[in-house]
């Protein structure tokens, strides 16, 4: 399986372990939810079936295979900062995409801080979880390689 494979496996997993985490906030109305965040962002506000789309895409076609590509560059020593790491940058480039090109009503006043800061706990959550599916695929590819003609290293 490819590093871009298993990122997408991997991002498959951190999309739902996310989506699980934002189904109570979308019942108990914590925070202004994610897939709202995202549907404003699209000029579609309150149209929670397009961010929940974007957000499934995203996670497992865009953020998933570019951390397959980008995790051995990565700073940190384990696969769970790796993604973190990753996840983090993922939500800077999100805040600074709804700052330069969203409505500046985006978040509503009494969740604002808020909502920003679960955006970031859901992120790095989302990177745990990238990290630790991508480590495991690495580690079942590796221990079932088959050595031809030499002898394992160690």
């Amino acid at each position: 399986m490819s590093r871009v494979q298993k990122g997408m496996v991997a991002g498959a997993a951190a999309t739902l372990v996310a989506s699980l985490l934002e189904i109570p906030n979308l019942f108990l109305n914590w925070f202004d939810p994610f897939q709202g965040v995202i549907a404003s962002m699209v000029g579609m506000p309150g149209n929670l079936a397009v961010g929940w789309a974007i957000h499934v895409v995203s996670g497992v076609f865009i953020l998933g295979p570019l951390f397959g590509v980008l995790c051995p560059r990565l700073p940190t020593d384990t696969p769970e900062t790796k993604g973190i790491v990753f996840a983090v940058g993922a939500w800077v480039l999100m805040m600074i995409g709804v700052v330069a090109f969203g409505n500046y009503r985006t978040f509503t006043a009494g969740s604002g801080f808020g909502t920003i800061a679960w955006l970031l706990i859901t992120h790095a959550v989302f990177g745990i979880v990238l990290g630790n599916v991508y480590a495991r695929l690495v580690a079942r590819e590796k221990r079932g390689a088959v050595y031809v003609g030499g002898a394992h290293a160690h």
